[in-house]
């Protein structure tokens, strides 16, 4: 065996899982079939649920540090949402991918976990005890487990054969980098022919310029996804929306979407997991995709960790399909609605252009904002937890306590699962777990609860411990 595991792809979600691995004392080979990681900015940003996780495991204020990444203000269909950046103590920030993915990098490699590329997959086989994978050029790998984080064209997916299913694309759209002059304060907006532009902060450039997100689109030629986006393109789709109100500087970036919304039907084949936009694909609405993968890797990391040192309980790694497909699903019925709404394709069709007028007038609601920001930031996610989901805490992330010398995602950075037990209550109980689970007592002021690795409750209240242990680590040693 040449290792644990191998992770096909090393964008964000194949280093976030690369160092959920490193946390949990697992070896891991991580490969890449590009000579050196892109300089393409791609997704612009991270949201709660993904800053949250990064804080549990002590890589927030480093990646913040990296650069100026402001707090934003969401939208849902080009619908602001103002009250998005109070609703949960770690607001939506612009980070690049770029940023993502040289960030973890850099981590990684400081701890000898650096990708392997030039690595392309041309082969897969698996067994009853691990996965051979072979590559361009004649080198075999052998893991336990092996994940694709390939991806939206993942050789894995297309070598296991999975089965892909969902709607093509039928049109692209225009996404670029860009600096800007005389810019509008909206951040989408439409012409009377269904041209529109959508503007977000990307943050400063070396020389503190201010960058931005340009997204451009509705009616006009819709070009293959291959073909090259030059600068006359984005002055052209400028011109279309603004008139001369705003100019292009400077090009930075910039590619062509489809609309294409795919999931595969299994996260699990056999000893190989899918991951990422290997797994999902849909539109580039909230950065949902990168974050989206991130979670799949925060998901499963621990549950490979858990296999691979032998304590992992019956159908533990089955849960991660159980867990995330219903997650990846969200995520693509609210990139649909959004499209509908924000009249992607610029049909200005009146019964569309009807339904915004009302559901604009809706999301000036609280509630309405609270749903959609949840919604959006992964923060409205919820797990099954079997035999425990009538406490309103089970399934969803933990809070971040204040517990006096320490914080419930410091607790975190171990890896282990944490007990908070402020009554000392469950100490002989939680016992023979204590090599996974680290309990938490002596006056804490918190209501009794069972947090897995990945910072989701799986146990709150003073109904009887053992049932959700044995359920979510294993047998006492």
């Amino acid at each position: 065996m040449d290792t644990d595991v191998l992770i096909v792809g090393a964008g964000p979600t194949g280093m976030t899982l690369a160092n959920e691995l490193l946390i949990a004392g697992v070896s891991t080979v991580l490969v890449d079939k590009l000579s050196q990681r892109s300089d393409l900015s791609k997704a612009g940003g991270v949201q709660s649920r993904t800053l949250e996780a990064l804080d549990q495991r002590g890589l927030l204020e480093p990646l913040l540090a990296t650069g100026d990444h402001p707090v934003t203000t969401g939208h849902f269909a080009g619908i602001p949402l103002p009250l998005h950046s109070n609703r949960h103590r770690l607001p939506w920030r612009s980070v690049p991918q770029v940023v993502i993915e040289g960030f973890f990098e850099q981590h990684l490699a400081a701890h000898d976990r650096s990708a392997r590329r030039d690595h392309e997959l041309v082969g897969l086989a698996q067994d009853d005890d691990g996965v051979d994978a072979t590559f361009a050029g004649g080198t075999t790998l052998r893991s336990r487990y092996l994940v694709a984080a390939d991806g939206a064209h993942s050789t894995v997916r297309s070598l296991l054969r999975a089965k892909f299913p969902g709607q093509p694309g039928t049109l692209t759209i225009i996404a670029a980098d860009v600096r800007l002059s005389g810019e509008p304060s909206t951040s989408h907006t439409w012409n009377e022919d269904g041209r529109w532009a959508a503007l977000f902060p990307l943050g400063t450039d070396s020389q503190g310029r201010p960058l931005r997100r340009l997204v451009l689109g509705g009616q006009g030629p819709s070009l293959p996804r291959e073909t090259p986006v030059t600068e006359e393109d984005i002055r052209h789709g400028l011109r279309a929306v603004f008139g001369t109100r705003v100019h292009l500087l400077e090009l930075r970036y910039a590619r062509r979407i489809t609309n294409a919304s795919r999931q595969v039907e299994q996260y699990r084949h056999g000893r190989v997991f899918l991951a990422g936009d290997a797994a999902h694909v849909h539109l580039p609405l909230g950065a949902q995709g990168m974050n989206t993968g991130m979670q799949d890797a925060l998901n499963l990391g621990w549950k490979l960790g858990a296999a691979v040192h032998g304590w992992a309980p019956q159908n533990l790694l089955d849960t991660y399909h159980t867990e995330r497909h219903p997650a990846g699903a969200a995520v693509l019925r609210n990139v649909r609605a959004q499209s509908l709404l924000m009249d992607w394709a610029g049909t200005r069709d009146p019964d569309v252009l009807a339904a915004r007028e009302i559901f604009t007038a809706m999301a000036r609601l609280p509630d309405v904002q609270h749903h959609l920001t949840d919604l959006m930031s992964g923060m409205a996610n919820r797990y099954p937890m079997p035999g425990t989901e009538t406490h309103p805490l089970v399934g969803r992330p933990a809070p971040d306590l204040d517990l006096g010398p320490t914080r419930v995602h410091e607790l975190l950075r171990a890896g282990h699962g944490i007990l908070l037990d402020p009554a000392d209550r469950f100490a002989g109980v939680a016992g023979p777990w204590s090599d996974r689970v680290d309990r938490v007592g002596q006056g804490a002021d918190a209501e009794p609860m069972l947090i897995r690795p990945d910072g989701y409750v799986c146990w709150a209240g003073e109904d009887d411990l053992s049932p959700a242990l044995d359920r979510w680590f294993g047998g006492p040693r």
